[in-house]
Parts: structure tokens; sequence; C-alpha cells
């Protein structure tokens, strides 16, 4: 059976609120694992796995549960490069799908960043999300769904 995974501690409310409604209407279990309660997730298909305070802990559930054939939502590229590693379709709250072509140098730019700003070099950033963000979210979403029904019904 068909599953999403959220990690939900820093996803986008209008992004969480766009998986809510896709859930709701495929009929699709949703899971979003936080070490915080997660307002307004609550219903037959969507549930809140309440992680320890641990560091990685939210982590460690999705990645110890999602199997191929889940879909991940998360925007930790850590989490990411495992999952994907392991066989689960993994996208962020900007719509990026990340695959095995590009999650590693992915990764190394992430890991190159935080390098710098560890070293007091950190690069400015600014991170708006807004309706272009959550219209390439919501396009990724429903094509990465309807591939993975798709992939299910053709296995079945």
């Amino acid at each position: 059976m068909q599953r999403i995974f959220v990690d939900a501690d820093s996803f986008p409310v209008k992004a969480r609120e766009m998986v809510l409604r896709f859930s709701e209407r495929l009929g699709i279990k949703t899971i979003f694992a936080a070490n915080r309660p997660i307002p307004g997730v609550e219903s037959e298909l969507c549930s809140v796995e309440l992680c320890s305070m641990d560091e990685g802990a939210a982590d460690n559930y999705i990645a110890g549960q999602a199997k191929p054939g889940d879909l991940a939502l998360t925007r930790d590229l850590p989490l990411a490069e495992r999952l994907v590693e392991a066989g689960v379709t993994v996208l962020d709250d900007r719509g990026r799908v990340f695959t095995k072509e590009n999650i590693r140098e992915l990764r190394s730019l992430r890991d190159f960043v935080v390098s710098l700003a560890e070293s007091g070099l950190g690069i400015e950033r600014i991170n708006s999300y807004g309706k272009k963000e959550l219209a390439s979210f919501a396009n990724s979403l429903d094509r990465e769904l309807t591939r993975l029904q798709d992939t299910a019904a053709g296995s079945a």
C-alpha cells in the first residue's frame, strides 16, 4: 500500500495543506513525522507520529518505515539521500525530485555550504515560499503520485 511520509518539523504550512488535500482526494495514508504536534493533521488517513526530541529521530522514523512505492517529502538532504538509496521516491517542498543521479551532487553542495557557515563564511540566503514554489510542489506531487499509482497498478 502506497503511503506518504512527511518530514514535518520544517515543512511549510501551505505545502502541508496541499499534501492533506491530495491524501484525502486520493485516499492515501499520510504520516507526518515530527518532534512536536502538527495542528490540523489528524483524520482517518492522516496522522502525526510524534518522535523524541533526539537529533534525527523523525528522520530515523521515516527512514525505518518508508519502502519502495512510498513517497517521502523532505527538504533534509541527508534524509533524502538515505531514502533514495532505499528506493523511496523523494520530493522537497519546492517540487524537486531527488534521484540517484542528483542526490550526491546536491548533498555535496549542501555539505560545502554547511562547512562555509561553520567557518564563519556563510552564504546569505533568502528563503521565500510563495505561489510559484507551491505550484511547482503541487505539480511534482501530482506527477509522482500518479507515477507511483500507475507503477503499483502495473505490478498488481
